[in-house]
């Protein structure tokens, strides 16, 4: 029996959160209405790289992010054929969260592979070896989450065209053969004859979102196995480039419930520059990233809607920030492998300390060289003769709040453009229901599997009275 206080306190909150709905509503109709006059202009201003052709409409729709901002993304299980809660269980809200105490959960933890790679608008070839830098061989996680900075080059048909989904499968393509080679698991492990893979039931791991915006790409994939547990993929796109609305630069970010408990993975690309001052775009950037990311929300579902409101937050990407040091300075400093002399100089340190920007966020010790910028094909950094251009740790992973643990951070070596991948691994605690934990586990056991399987095989239609009938 609730309260008078309780009823009280919800219909306190109810009123606030509606307050803020019509808020943001007005908001962003008035952002909506400056955007249809830039896009007015815009339209006149661009046309195709290789021909004469207005595009005024398109450039409308991606001034009013709807581009941007849609809701839709690419996974092996689509949006409205993913997995039901088991056992037909309603998925709870965090307000009836609430009602349990902390005593009806248990915690389990999951291993986390995260790494953000800009890629300088190169289209990878079949050649390109992914296994080692995921590794997945010897340090096999549960969700490996990757994102990406310009798969394709920056130039105006691709920041004003429809997105080139075609490279962003290549990724996909090399992500799933590394992770799902059969060399890696072990024969009890497989559950499936050796050979060629041939659908996504017989994968190790398999894709639960992949979202383009531009340039910026972030991919997720969980094991099978978790997959189930899995809820409530969603997706939200901020474009900060071009006239502050285009995504040119921005971020992708993805959220999700894993059991009991909300992620969100945040994939940026932020404002670049390497001139006195330049860090402050930057930090206008995660502003504008922090302030205008918002998951879509049914009314039955009290799903977070902002990034910070979700239990764990990682945010990965090429941030841009650069070391605040004379170039010759810099250079020396590199030379002689002084990372903690430059690092007290890095900016997105320094803007930390002073409180400008990324407040309650965490990253790891950096022991590794920077990693940005490299001539092509290089492991030579950029030449003396161009301007701000100097090393820098331009490429991070960063993370908030609590039930994150750290246990790796490092830099790849690929020399496949002028940055080098980073990757780092989480253990993430993750909170389980006890009351279902039993009965979830029963019916993802091999023996419920089969029994389904050999279900569905022997379905039978009765065309007579219109029920289905089954053979054992």
């Amino acid at each position: 029996m609730r309260s008078y206080t309780e009823n009280y306190i919800d219909r306190d909150r109810d009123r606030d959160r509606d307050r803020d709905r019509d808020r943001d509503r007005d908001r962003d109709r008035d952002r909506d209405r400056d955007r249809i006059h830039q896009a007015q202009y815009l339209s006149t201003m661009f046309t195709y790289a290789d021909s004469s052709v207005m595009w005024p409409r398109l450039v409308a729709n991606k001034i009013l992010r709807k581009g941007l901002g849609s809701n839709n993304f690419f996974a092996d299980f689509p949006k409205n054929n993913s997995q039901p809660d088991l056992l037909g269980v309603p998925s709870r809200s965090h307000s009836s969260d609430r009602v349990l105490n902390n005593h009806h959960k248990d915690v389990e933890t999951y291993e986390v592979f995260v790494s953000t790679w800009n890629v300088g608008g190169v289209t990878p070839n079949g050649d390109l070896n992914m296994e080692d830098w995921l590794d997945a061989c010897n340090t096999l996680c549960d969700i490996y989450v990757l994102g990406f900075q310009e798969i394709v080059p920056l130039r105006a048909s691709n920041v004003l065209g429809s997105e080139k989904s075609e490279i962003s499968r290549k990724w996909n393509s090399l992500i799933r053969e590394a992770l799902n080679k059969r060399k890696c698991y072990k024969e009890e492990d497989m559950q499936v004859e050796s050979g060629p893979t041939a659908s996504l039931n017989d994968q190790e791991f398999v894709c639960i979102v992949s979202k383009q915006m531009v340039g910026i790409l972030i991919t997720v994939w969980v094991r099978s196995k978790v997959r189930p547990y899995v809820r409530h993929p969603s997706v939200s796109c901020v474009g900060c480039g071009i006239m502050g609305c285009l995504g040119n630069k921005g971020s992708v970010s993805v959220r999700f419930r894993l059991h009991e408990t909300s992620f969100c993975f945040v994939c940026s690309h932020l404002a670049s520059g390497g001139k006195e001052g330049d860090e402050k775009h930057r930090n206008s950037n995660v502003s504008e990233i922090l302030s205008r990311t918002h998951f879509l929300r049914s009314p039955s579902l009290d799903l977070p809607r902002k990034i910070l409101d979700h239990d764990r937050v990682v945010l990965l990407g090429d941030l841009n920030y650069r070391v605040s040091l004379p170039e010759a300075t810099i250079r020396l400093l590199v030379h002689r492998g002084d990372w903690s002399t430059l690092l007290e100089n890095d900016q997105l340190r320094m803007e930390l300390m002073e409180g400008r920007v990324f407040e309650g966020w965490h990253e790891g010790t950096i022991q590794f060289p920077p990693t940005y910028k490299y001539w092509p094909d290089s492991d030579v950094y950029f030449g003396f003769t161009q301007k701000w251009r100097a090393p820098a740790w331009c490429d991070r992973i960063i993370w908030y709040g609590e039930g994150l643990k750290k246990y790796l951070y490092t830099r790849g070596e690929s020399n496949l453009s002028d940055h080098r991948p980073v990757k780092a691994i989480f253990t993430a605690e993750v909170g389980v229901l006890r009351t279902l934990k039993g009965i979830q586990s029963l019916f993802l056991s091999n023996r419920f599997e089969r029994f389904t399987h050999q279900l569905s095989l022997n379905k039978e239609v009765n065309l007579y009275d219109g029920k289905s009938s089954f053979k054992f």
